[in-house]
């Protein structure tokens, strides 16, 4: 993910402590059911999309610009899947931040799969059961988004370890 210009300029001044930002996932689904994935430039591993949004971007409009930027695919949210925040992230050049991720189910409209960017390696639509190795991050989004249900916050509806309802 590239570093926006506005938290370039906060890191001037809070040097490399923990930075709470916002973040916003999107679940593409396209007219045959596939899921849009992308392979990170930063990490090599394959991810749903998403990114940091601007100063003022609403969390939808956020999903649709890193989608096309990531892509090149056009896409509508649909609907909020989930909220949660997310554990510290320590990058290797000693910044520290923590997410809140908004996770959108997106559904494509238009554009042709690609790396639009250079954020990522790869870009493509895969079959829900022929999906590349993910990180437990985006499975949960992908489950998430599949249900039919209302949107989902950790740890609420959820009964504690070795409790029954």
């Amino acid at each position: 993910m590239a570093t926006p210009d506005f938290i370039r300029h906060l890191r001037n001044s809070i040097g490399r402590q923990l930075l709470w930002l916002p973040g916003v996932s999107a679940v593409v689904f396209d007219d045959q059911g596939r899921v849009l994935l992308g392979k990170r430039a930063d990490t090599g591993g394959w991810s749903v999309i998403g990114g940091i949004p601007e100063p003022g971007e609403q969390p939808a409009e956020t999903a649709m610009r890193e989608v096309y930027e990531e892509t090149a695919v056009v896409v509508v949210p649909e609907g909020v899947v989930l909220v949660e925040t997310m554990p510290p992230t320590h990058y290797p050049n000693g910044d520290v931040c923590q997410f809140m991720d908004v996770t959108l189910r997106c559904r494509a409209v238009g554009g042709e799969a690609q790396v639009n960017d250079d954020e990522s390696l790869e870009v493509g639509w895969f079959d829900l059961d022929a999906l590349p190795e993910l990180e437990e991050y985006a499975l949960t989004r992908i489950k998430r988004a599949l249900e039919a249900g209302p949107t989902w916050f950790h740890g609420m509806g959820e009964e504690p370890e070795g409790q029954q309802p």
